[in-house]
């Protein structure tokens, strides 16, 4: 089976695919492992479902290529969990290019997690 690219040893079937298939994420941090997968696979249409109504953008704006990332690493999280409301997850993106630090703010959307906005530092 292949190996989920999120990092968390699981087969990507039963990690993030189950999200990219419909599935809803349990918390904040289950979320942004999945937004990240997608970035690799280049799934545009989850990335722009799985964003904040808010502060989306245009569907053509997203990158329908993978991106070359190729390690995630969760720095920390804050809240997010099954029974917050907003969940902060700081995370480190590898890449050959070097790496993408970003702090990603979470809010729940009509009972799901979406991505609000980041702070890439």
């Amino acid at each position: 089976m292949q190996p989920c690219p999120c990092g968390t040893g699981k087969p990507y079937a039963a990690c993030c695919g189950a999200l990219h298939r419909g599935a809803k994420a349990p918390t904040a941090e289950a979320l942004m492992r999945s937004r990240y997968t997608a970035f690799v696979g280049g799934l545009a249409d989850y990335l722009h479902s799985t964003w904040a109504k808010a502060t989306r953008p245009a569907l053509s704006k997203l990158p329908s290529e993978g991106l070359a990332f190729n390690r995630l690493q969760i720095v920390r999280t804050q809240g997010g969990s099954l029974f917050d409301s907003e969940g902060v997850v700081e995370f480190a993106a590898y890449s050959p290019a070097g790496v993408q630090r970003e702090v990603s703010r979470f809010v729940r959307e009509d009972g799901a997690w979406v991505y609000l906005d980041g702070d890439v530092q």
